[in-house]
């Protein structure tokens, strides 16, 4: 029997993937080692293996069959837009994808104004100017805190993950609209799909009873 690979996105995502696994009788002692040096952790008895790598690699891992399975926010699968399938929602690492901005901005929205958008995620905010609301905008790709974008005129709104919504209010920006609801997916690489499409459904199967 080959092994099945999963990619996991380091941090919180990986230790709560590791829960819900566990609950299911599946266990990678080894990966709960914070002083360990390994990349690759197996469970020789089920014949799986196991690596943690940066979120947004976990899709492209999986879309090109390093890895079978992945687990990474839906936020970062839309963004990377692989080609992969997404099979489960695990529930955790609920938030939104947002546009934000002082409350004045809504006029722009509602008039669809040429605007600027900072964010993090170019493409789920073309997909959603673009595609959803039809509005032509500049995108502004940003790497840190993209509340400074509006608070400092670099951009009138912005697109990002939102949790509580807290940060938002001590800057003075609101959520304007919802762009989608984000949590923890499950991708599976097509191929391995097909080949071990046996494996992948019970694993799908007895996650979604505990879930």
């Amino acid at each position: 029997m080959r092994y099945l690979t999963f990619a996991l996105g380091k941090g919180r995502l990986a230790e709560q993937t590791l829960d819900l696994l566990e609950q299911i009788g599946i266990t990678c002692e080894e990966m709960r080692d914070k002083s360990s040096r390994k990349l690759i952790f197996v469970n020789e008895e089920l014949k799986l293996r196991f690596f943690l790598s940066k979120g947004p690699d976990v899709p492209t891992y999986v879309e090109y069959g390093a890895a079978d399975i992945g687990v990474a926010g839906r936020d970062t699968i839309l963004e990377e837009g692989r080609k992969v399938h997404e099979v489960l929602d695990l529930g955790y690492g609920r938030c939104r994808m947002c546009i934000c901005g002082p409350r004045g901005a809504g006029e722009y929205l509602k008039h669809h104004e040429l605007i600027r958008v900072a964010t993090k995620y170019p493409n789920i905010a073309k997909d959603y100017f673009y595609n959803i609301k039809h509005q032509t905008v500049e995108i502004i790709k940003l790497n840190g805190s993209i509340e400074l974008a509006p608070i400092v005129g670099l951009s009138e709104v912005i697109c990002d993950i939102v949790e509580t919504g807290s940060t938002l209010r001590e800057n003075g920006l609101s959520v304007l609209e919802e762009v989608c609801p984000l949590s923890a997916r499950m991708i599976v690489n097509p191929v391995s799909m097909r080949m071990e499409s046996e494996r992948i459904k019970d694993l799908i199967q007895r996650l979604r009873v505990v879930i």
